[in-house]
């Protein structure tokens, strides 16, 4: 099960703790950590339709996907928008509200723009291949270094290091019980420490589900890094009725503000201030008062 140690496993994991708490990162905490992780994952791992396949546009595809959305989520919409835009060259020529439409319900539309400006670059520049290269994807819209290496990681089996969410709360939850304010960059040591060089892929995978299970299992781990932050309430925000302004638009095709406010259910002042945004960042179109696709 995703959310449960075995007998067995939950042993081995309590050994592991055991050890790094009392002596750090010895050499057989690492072994015994990765024996443990890579166990786990091999019993217990998930069938993620991007697991499925190391192709570098499906891969970039969902790790852009995953940046701000939930697995499961993810899951869903991945499969849909992949057969709608299947390679750099449909997602490039598309218009830009048709992609907005395919990506409704995942939220943070910008890493919609910015799969398509990836997607135009990659066609214009590189003949339609994506560059095997962390810092070259790193300058790409929407890509920071960790994403660059978790792409190079996934598609092209590069033993290359990073962090994100999960395997920040595995290195914290094994190696790091007794602190607070951890460090990213003391993280970073350990994740070069354990890499499985000849098969980054699983084993970026096989850290990604431990961690997975341990946000089921205990107390979040990572709110002992430096750098968490808990996320602003959703209800009610600007971010929420951004999105049912702009899901309005793109369906809708047209509609005045008066009426998107009344739509949405929105103060008309806020709604056209939030309207406004979405025109200066180029999702929408204003023309006298009235607000299209681009």
């Amino acid at each position: 099960m995703i959310g449960s140690l075995d007998p067995d496993q939950n042993e081995r994991e309590q050994r592991i703790l055991k050890e790094t708490r009392e002596h750090g990162a010895t050499p057989e905490a690492v072994r015994l950590f990765r024996a443990l992780v890579l166990a786990h994952y091999r019993a217990h791992g998930r069938d993620l339709p991007w697991r499925q396949t190391t192709d570098p546009y499906r891969i970039l595809v969902s790790e852009i996907m995953l940046q701000q959305t939930q697995v499961e989520r993810v899951a869903v919409k991945y499969p849909e928008f992949i057969d709608r835009f299947p390679d750099f060259a449909s997602l490039a020529r598309a218009p830009q509200g048709d992609i907005l439409l395919a990506w409704q319900g995942m939220g943070y539309n910008r890493r919609a723009l910015a799969l398509k400006r990836t997607a135009q670059r990659v066609v214009d520049d590189y003949g339609g291949r994506l560059p095997a290269d962390v810092e070259t994807l790193a300058t790409f819209p929407g890509i920071g270094r960790a994403t660059a290496a978790a792409i190079c990681a996934y598609a092209f089996n590069m033993p290359v290091a990073y962090i994100e969410t999960n395997i920040r709360r595995v290195f914290i939850h094994f190696f790091f019980q007794d602190r607070e304010d951890v460090r990213d960059d003391e993280i970073l040591v350990l994740v070069e420490q354990t890499l499985d060089r000849e098969n980054p892929r699983e084993w970026y995978g096989a850290l990604m589900d431990y961690g997975s299970i341990l946000k089921k299992r205990t107390a979040n781990p990572n709110r002992r890094s430096a750098s968490y932050s808990r996320q602003s309430r959703f209800e009610g925000s600007d971010r929420q009725i951004r999105g049912r302004l702009l899901a309005l638009v793109l369906a809708e095709g047209a509609v005045t503000g008066e009426e998107a406010a009344a739509r949405v259910a929105a103060d008309p002042g806020r709604a056209r201030r939030i309207l406004d945004d979405l025109v200066r960042e180029g999702f929408v179109a204003e023309s006298e008062g009235t607000y299209t696709c681009r």
